[in-house]
C-alpha cells in the first residue's frame, strides 16, 4: 500500500513538472488586453448609430418642409410666381385739382415711359449682340441726353426690365420711333403710356397746391396731404414666361385695369387768388419786406378759404429751381442749406409758421370782455392811458414799464381804445378779465389747437402755461404779444366773430369726385362751437367798423362798401431783434351779413414804415376793391371818376390800320400804331386796351398791325401821393391809361412802380383823403 501511495505521489509530481515546463515554453505568446466580443455585437452597434442618424435626418427634413410650407410658404409662392410671370404695371391717372369755379390748377397729361428688355436685344452671335447693344445704348443716350456708360450698363443688365426715361414728351417719343425704324430695332425697346403732372398757372397758389415727384407721388401741399385720394390704384398685365425667362408665345394674359385717382375741388377761387397774389407781391417788393408776407381770404359763413397766398412763391412746374429771391444767395449755400432753403420756399407760411399777431389780437380781448360783461363798448372814461403801464415783476427789483405805441391817449371807452389801438387800455382790460378766463376763451376760439383745415404742414400755437402767466405776461397777451399763433388761427378766430360768434372749421377741399363712377362727395361745413353770443359779435363788428371810419384803419376803406378792421404791429422780442417787426391788418366786409374776412401779414418791413394801419391797410383796401365785386356783392355808393363821359373801346381788330385809326379818333381816343407796311392794306392783329374797356376822352389806344411786334417796354411810374390830375398826366406821358376810384391822393396802384407793361395798359389807382398821424 505504501508503495502504491509513493508511486502516485511521484506520478503527480511528474505531471506538475510537465505543466510548469509547458508553461515556460509559452512565455512568448502575446495576450489581448480587451475583453472578447463577437462580430455580431459590433454590427448591431453600427446599425443603431445609423438608425439614429437616419431618424435625425428625417426629423430635420420634416421640420424643414414644415418651415418652408408654413413659415416661408407665402414668400416662396410669390417668388415662384415672379419667376414664372411677367408683370407690366399700368399707371393710374392722378386726379386733377380744380378751383371752386372749375378751373384746373393741377392736371395729369399723357406722356410715355421708355423701358428695355436687355435679354431681347440680341444678334445672331455674340459679336453681333455686343455691337447691337452698343448701338442701342448710343441711340438711347443721345435721344434722351443720358450718360452713355450708364445706359450701356442697363442694356447689358441681366434684369428683366430696365427703365431708361420717365415722363417723356411726344417729340422725344417720335424721335425714338424714327431711330428704331431707321436702325431696324423692333424688339427690346418699349414705349409705355404714363402720366406727368402739370400746373397750368405756374406760381398760382403754389404754396397751397404743392407738387409731385417723378413717380407722381405728392411731395408737398395738397398734393401730399391728399395723396391717397389723388393717386388711385395701379393696374397690371400678367403673362407667363418659361425657364429661359422669355415670354411664352400665345400664353394666357391677365389684364387688371388701373383705378384712376379722384379729382379734388378746392375752395380756392382762382379770380380771388390772383388778385391777392398780385397785391401781396407788390406790397412786399415796394415796401422792402425782407421776410416776405402772406394773405388769407375766407368766407366766415362756411369756413371756405377763398384765397391763400405767400410771397415769395415758386413755380410748381420747376419746384427745385430757386425763386428770384432765393436765387440771389443760392449758389453760395452748402448742400444742406440749399435743401433747407427749398423746403422753406415750398412752405405755406399761413399754417406752417407762427407769429405774434400784435394789436389784431385786441379783437379777442375785447370779445371776452364784452361776453363776460366786464365792460361795454361806449362807457366813457372806462380806461385811462398815460402812455404806459407799470407792473411788478418777480424777476426784477424794479417795476416793468410797458409803453403805448404812441403818446398818452387819456380817457377812453372800449370803442375809442380799439380805434386808437391803445395798449395800456387793453392791459387794464386784461387785468380785469384775468388769465384763467382769457385762457378759457382762447381755447374756445380754437387758438390752442390746429384748425384741422386739411392743409399740409399745419402747426399749432405757442402760449405760456397758465400757471406761469404773471402780471407782465397777462399784460402783453392782452394786446397780442409774447404769444404765437398761425395766421390761419387768427383769421379763423376773426371769422367766428364775423359769423355771429360761431366758430367753423376752415375748409380747403370743397368736394371729391370719383373719376370712375362720377360720384361726388361734399366736404361738410363743420361747426365747432358757439364762442360768443351774436350780441357780442355784433358789438365787436360795430367797433371794427369804427376802426376803419374813425381810427387807425382808415386806409382800409373801400368806396361803396362797409368795411371793419383792425391793424396790428408786433415788435421783435429783445432776445431776437433780427426777427424784425410784423405788420398786419384784418378786415371784414360787409359789416352786415359778412361774406369776406381777409388777413394780410407782412414780415420785417423797414423800421421807418412798419405800422399795420399805414403799411398794410392800403393793401387790404386794394384787394377788397376787386374781391367784393368779384363775389357779386353790390356796391352802395361808389366814388369813382365821372362815368358819364367814359367811352367804350370798340373792337377794331381785323380792320385795316387806317380804318381802325379813323374809327378810334372819331370816338375821341388818341391812337398809336405799330405797323410794318401800308396802313391801308395791313390788318389790325391786336389792340391795347382790349375791346369793351371804358376810358375817358383822349385816352390812348395802341394798334398792332399784322407782323408787328407787341411792345412791353413801358415802365409804370410811381403814382403814390399824387392827386387824380397828376396821376393822369404822369401816365399819359408814358402812353398809359388810368382808372380812378375814390377821392383824394393815390394810396395804391394795381401795377407797381417800374413794372414793365404794354403801351395803352389801364392802370387802376385808389385815391383816399390824406390821414394825419401814424397808425398801429
Amino acid at each position: 500500500m505504501k508503495n502504491n501511495k509513493d508511486k502516485n505521489k511521484n506520478n503527480l509530481r511528474n505531471k506538475t513538472k510537465n505543466i510548469k515546463k509547458n508553461n515556460n515554453s509559452n512565455d512568448n505568446v502575446i495576450k489581448m488586453k480587451t475583453p472578447f466580443e463577437s462580430k455580431n455585437m459590433i454590427q448591431i452597434k453600427k446599425l443603431r448609430v445609423a438608425l439614429i442618424v437616419i431618424v435625425l435626418i428625417f426629423v430635420f427634413l420634416i421640420g424643414r418642409i414644415g418651415f418652408l410650407q408654413f413659415v416661408e410658404g407665402s414668400t416662396l409662392k410669390e417668388a415662384a410666381y415672379n419667376q414664372q410671370a411677367i408683370n407690366q404695371i399700368i399707371s393710374p391717372k392722378r386726379g386733377n385739382i380744380y378751383d371752386s369755379t372749375g378751373k384746373a390748377l393741377a392736371i395729369s397729361a399723357q406722356v410715355d415711359t421708355i423701358t428695355i428688355n436687355p435679354a431681347k436685344i440680341v444678334g445672331d452671335d455674340e459679336e453681333e449682340t455686343t455691337a447691337l447693344k452698343e448701338k442701342v445704348a448710343k441711340g438711347l443716350s443721345d435721344i434722351f441726353e443720358l450718360d452713355y456708360n450708364e445706359t450701356l450698363e442697363k442694356v447689358n443688365s441681366s434684369s428683366q426690365v430696365e427703365t431708361i426715361a420717365k415722363k417723356v414728351e411726344q417729340d422725344k417719343v417720335d424721335e425714338l420711333e424714327k431711330w428704331m425704324e431707321d436702325n431696324k430695332v423692333s424688339v427690346g425697346i418699349n414705349i409705355d403710356e404714363d402720366t406727368k403732372r402739370y400746373y397750368p398757372y405756374d406760381n398760382v397758389a403754389s404754396n397751397v397746391i404743392g407738387f409731385c415727384g417723378r413717380d407722381n407721388q405728392g411731395l408737398s401741399g395738397i398734393e401730399y396731404q391728399w395723396d391717397s385720394i389723388l393717386t388711385g390704384t395701379p393696374g397690371k398685365i400678367v403673362s407667363s414666361k418659361g425657364s429661359d425667362q422669355q415670354e411664352i408665345p400665345d400664353s394666357e394674359e391677365t389684364y387688371i385695369s388701373a383705378e384712376n385717382g379722384s379729382d379734388i375741388t378746392l375752395t380756392i377761387d382762382y379770380r380771388i387768388q390772383t388778385i391777392v397774389e398780385k397785391y401781396l407781391k407788390q406790397a412786399v417788393e415796394e415796401n422792402d419786406c425782407e421776410k416776405g408776407g402772406n394773405a388769407i381770404v375766407m368766407n366766415p359763413q362756411n369756413g371756405d378759404i377763398l384765397a391763400m397766398a405767400c410771397y415769395p412763391d415758386y413755380n410748381l412746374n420747376e419746384p427745385y429751381t430757386p425763386n428770384s429771391v432765393l436765387a440771389e444767395t443760392y449758389d453760395s449755400l452748402s448742400s444742406e442749406e440749399k435743401s433747407e432753403a427749398l423746403y422753406k420756399m415750398w412752405a405755406n407760411r399761413s399754417v406752417s409758421e407762427t407769429y405774434e399777431p400784435g394789436s389784431v389780437f385786441k379783437l379777442i380781448t375785447a370779445s371776452v370782455a364784452l361776453e363776460e360783461n366786464i365792460t361795454t363798448t361806449d362807457k366813457s372814461g372806462d380806461f385811462v392811458c398815460k402812455g404806459y403801464e407799470e407792473f411788478e415783476d418777480a424777476s426784477s427789483d424794479k417795476p416793468v414799464r410797458i409803453s403805448c405805441w404812441t403818446s398818452a391817449h387819456g380817457e377812453l371807452s372800449l370803442r375809442q381804445a380799439l380805434e386808437k389801438s391803445c395798449n395800456p387800455s387793453f392791459m387794464q382790460l386784461g387785468k380785469r378779465i384775468g388769465a384763467s378766463t382769457l385762457y378759457k376763451y382762447y381755447d374756445a376760439f380754437g387758438l390752442f389747437d390746429s384748425t384741422n383745415s386739411g392743409l399740409y404742414g399745419e402747426q399749432s400755437s405757442i402760449f405760456q402755461k397758465l400757471e406761469n402767466v404773471g402780471p407782465v405776461e397777462l399784460a402783453t397777451m392782452s394786446f397780442g404779444q409774447r404769444l404765437n399763433i398761425t395766421p390761419l388761427q387768427m383769421a379763423t378766430a376773426v371769422c367766428a366773430i364775423a359769423n355771429d360768434g360761431v366758430l367753423l372749421q376752415p375748409r380747403i377741399v370743397k368736394q371729391i369726385t370719383n373719376t370712375e363712377t362720377g360720384a361726388v362727395t361734399e366736404t361738410p361745413v363743420t361747426e365747432v362751437r358757439q364762442v360768443i353770443s351774436k350780441q357780442t359779435a355784433d358789438q365787436v363788428k360795430s367797433m371794427m367798423e369804427s376802426v376803419v371810419t374813425e381810427g387807425t384803419g382808415k386806409n382800409a376803406a373801400v368806396a361803396g362798401y362797409s368795411v371793419g378792421g383792425k391793424s396790428g404791429t408786433s415788435e421783435p422780442i429783445y432776445t431776437n431783434t433780427d426777427a424784425g417787426y410784423v405788420a398786419s391788418f384784418v378786415a371784414i366786409s360787409p359789416i352786415e351779413d359778412t361774406k369776406v374776412v381777409i388777413l394780410v401779414t407782412l414780415y420785417d418791413p423797414p423800421k421807418s414804415n412798419h405800422q399795420g394801419g399805414t403799411l398794410v391797410a392800403p393793401v387790404v383796401s386794394q384787394m377788397l376793391t376787386e374781391i367784393l365785386p368779384c363775389l357779386g356783392i353790390p356796391s352802395t355808393d361808389v366814388e369813382t371818376e365821372d362815368t358819364s363821359n367814359l367811352i367804350t373801346v370798340p373792337d377794331v381788330r381785323n380792320k385795316t390800320v387806317a380804318e381802325a385809326q379813323k374809327t378810334l379818333e372819331g370816338a375821341g381816343f388818341k391812337v398809336i400804331t405799330h405797323v410794318n407796311g401800308d396802313a391801308n392794306t395791313t390788318l389790325v392783329s391786336d389792340q391795347t386796351p382790349k375791346p369793351g374797356a371804358s376810358l375817358s376822352k383822349n385816352s390812348i389806344i395802341v394798334l398792332y398791325g399784322e407782323g408787328s411786334e407787341v411792345s412791353t417796354s413801358v415802365a409804370v411810374p410811381d403814382l403814390k401821393g399824387m392827386n387824380a390830375s397828376q396821376a393822369t398826366a404822369a401816365l399819359r406821358e408814358k402812353n398809359l391809361n388810368i382808372s380812378i376810384e375814390g377821392k383824394g391822393n393815390v394810396i395804391t396802384q394795381d401795377y407797381m412802380a417800374n413794372e414793365q407793361v404794354q403801351e395803352g395798359t389801364i392802370i387802376k389807382v385808389t385815391l383816399k383823403q390824406t390821414i394825419s398821424g401814424g397808425a398801429q
